[in-house]
């Protein structure tokens, strides 16, 4: 029996940063998940969610002082969106080379720092550089992170002035 092309599934088509962010806000909006995500006083806790259309995402707590470290997200374009507290994020204003290089000399003027309250967040590309930090020395934040293709991969990286060193790569197992 054949199958016409009006009966054959539709194929999903992949979410835009547009359908992240807003699938971030949305979740970061929802007043009893954010509030029922277990805090530690020490590290960061998280629970995975269900993105839309295949995302990886996550709700993640952040304890006063709490930070990423320099990364990037393996080639993923993604969103965050804090949902509670406040949370900073350094980033680079270029994109990088992803691969064949251990240390790379920056130049000046490509440090960007934005301040992201309760309900602001913001998309971000395939190479983008970042880390994110809990600034408050009292307050926990949380925040919802969206990301697709889901990581394949993540690159972390020392800072030290204007020298960024590849320390190591990380594998989803590895989570």
């Amino acid at each position: 029996m054949s199958t016409s092309a009006s009966s054959a599934k539709p194929s999903l088509a992949a979410p835009t940063a547009a359908d992240l962010l807003d699938f971030a806000r949305r979740t970061a909006a929802d007043r009893d998940l954010v509030a029922n995500l277990p805090l530690d006083p020490e590290g960061r806790t998280w629970v995975r969610l269900e993105g839309p259309g295949g995302a990886e995402a996550w709700l993640l707590g952040w304890p006063p002082g709490a930070e990423t470290g320099w990364h990037d997200h393996g080639g993923s374009y993604g969103v965050f969106v804090t949902a509670a507290g406040e949370l900073t994020e350094d980033s680079l204003s270029v994109p990088l080379p992803t691969e064949g290089w251990r240390s790379l000399e920056l130049a000046e003027g490509l440090d960007r720092r934005r301040i992201l309250p309760e309900g602001k967040g913001r998309a971000f590309g395939r190479n983008h550089v970042h880390q994110v930090v809990n600034r408050s020395q009292t307050g926990h934040a949380v925040s919802v992170h969206a990301y697709y293709p889901p990581l394949p991969l993540i690159r972390r990286y020392s800072r030290k002035g204007s020298t960024l060193r590849l320390e190591m790569v990380e594998r989803p197992e590895e989570w």
